[in-house]
């Protein structure tokens, strides 16, 4: 792919007037896809393709063009040199820019990972004879992501990188499941069999008859995707250089009045350790790590070239949108081992959904508990617990309620693959906090 994104690119160059500039970006994968129900394979696919960006800049004037590529070259070469006769047609009509920003110094990267994943068929064997006497619903998605960027200037770029996504479910009964994830670089036999065996126990647990907990505060274990959720809301408009001038982060307590989280809890833009391309639609690179938050302070924002060239200030490699890609919060000094006994008695919660502020500016948000949260006693899961909402602002759950975070920490890619398996990553430990508020 890398060969024939560059040939394209060099196709673009010859077609472009005087005063005109490209930018293009590349995106493909080549995946496999297995899909599972009540532990059988219902489908089974391998999935290759190829998106080509052109942008054709005119002075202030800019306008972009997509194309699915076919794979053969020739007659690629043919439709990219019509889609530019197509943008020209069109870029005269559209106003001046005053924010457009890209890349005018030329560096070129090339980064590829190792493929260190197993056949397909040999891992999805695996989770099937891990989840065997069991209700398993899930998806296994597995392969290369390439992304590549060239420009007018001659920048050229490129990234690939190889990871693994299962998601699955183990299913109990009526709105009773174990909801569990494991993704990585390499497939690790071992740490699936854990993950699996973990889900089972839970799974046991949920035969035992609910428990309806009152309103009130208290004492939780929040596991990694469960937290998840929960600095989603904070990185929904709470890092962007834009969201801060414009007083529209949930974090403006922290910027504009010294509001500070726990001492342990770091935050970052982790591009190195992602699965995020190491560059973006600009041309500009991404440092390998963005402090956002560093002991419990907020540092630093993303900024993309449009907010740096409306407020005057370099940009960092963000992307427009400016939320982090590659999230990764530090490791805390609790063993996972020990999370049940030092919980002792309060609610272990696996996943959170319906998340939504209910005021910004605190940073206050309300959601629901989801699938496998259990009442535990003195250390022990006693029993499951139905569906409760919580009401709390991210200055308790991470500020002054924050007990610990683990040592071990997860890697969470995003499971969504519409248009493209998506590329953004968190990487969290789980959180115990004090005096956790439900209202419902």
């Amino acid at each position: 792919m890398q060969n024939e994104f560059y040939a394209l690119a060099d196709a673009i160059q010859p077609c472009l007037r005087k005063d005109e500039q490209y930018l293009a970006t590349f995106s493909g994968e080549a995946s496999n896809f297995a899909r599972f129900n009540q532990s059988k394979v219902r489908q089974a696919m391998h999935v290759t393709q190829r998106y080509l960006s052109v942008r054709l800049i005119d002075g202030r004037r800019h306008i972009t063009g997509q194309l699915s590529l076919s794979g053969d070259l020739a007659f690629d070469r043919q439709r990219v040199e019509s889609l530019v006769e197509a943008l020209r047609d069109r870029i005269a009509e559209l106003p001046e820019d005053p924010y457009l920003r890209f890349s005018t110094e030329v560096n070129s990267t090339e980064h590829i990972e190792p493929d260190c994943l197993p056949e397909a068929s040999t891992a999805v064997d695996e989770v099937l004879a891990a989840a065997k006497g069991l209700d398993l619903v899930g998806i296994y998605a597995a392969g290369g992501i390439f992304h590549g960027f060239a420009s007018s200037l001659g920048q050229r770029n490129w990234f690939a990188s190889f990871s693994h996504n299962l998601d699955w479910s183990l299913y109990h009964s009526t709105d009773k499941a174990v909801k569990c994830g494991y993704a990585g670089f390499t497939w690790d036999s071992a740490e699936l069999a854990r993950k699996m065996s973990e889900a089972r126990e839970q799974l046991g647990h949920l035969a035992t008859p609910a428990r309806t907990i009152d309103p009130g505060g208290y004492r939780v274990y929040l596991t990694p995707v469960a937290l998840e959720d929960i600095v989603g809301m904070m990185a929904w408009g709470g890092f962007g250089l834009k969201d801060h001038r414009t007083k529209q982060t949930p974090l403006i307590r922290m910027v504009e009045e010294g509001a500070t989280l726990h001492p342990s809890v770091s935050i970052s833009e982790n591009t190195g350790e992602g699965v995020a391309a190491n560059f973006q639609a600009e041309g500009f690179l991404k440092p390998a790590r963005v402090s956002l938050i560093e002991g419990g302070r907020y540092a630093d924002c993303l900024t993309s070239p449009r907010s740096a060239e409306e407020y005057d200030v370099p940009a960092n490699g963000a992307a427009d949108d400016e939320t982090p890609e590659s999230l990764d919060m530090a490791a805390g000094e609790l063993p996972q081992r020990e999370v049940l006994e030092r919980l002792g008695t309060g609610l272990y919660i696996n996943n959170l959904h319906y998340l939504n502020f209910s005021d910004r500016t605190a940073c206050r948000m309300t959601g629901m508990t989801r699938f496998a949260t259990f009442w535990v006693e003195n250390g022990r899961i006693v029993a499951p617990v139905n569906v409760m909402r919580f009401d709390e602002t991210l200055y308790r759950v991470l500020g002054t309620s924050l007990l610990g975070l683990t040592r071990e920490r997860e890697l969470i890619l995003n499971p969504l693959t519409y248009g493209g398996r998506n590329t953004s990553s968190t990487r969290l430990p789980g959180a115990l906090i004090e005096g956790f508020t439900f209202t419902l």
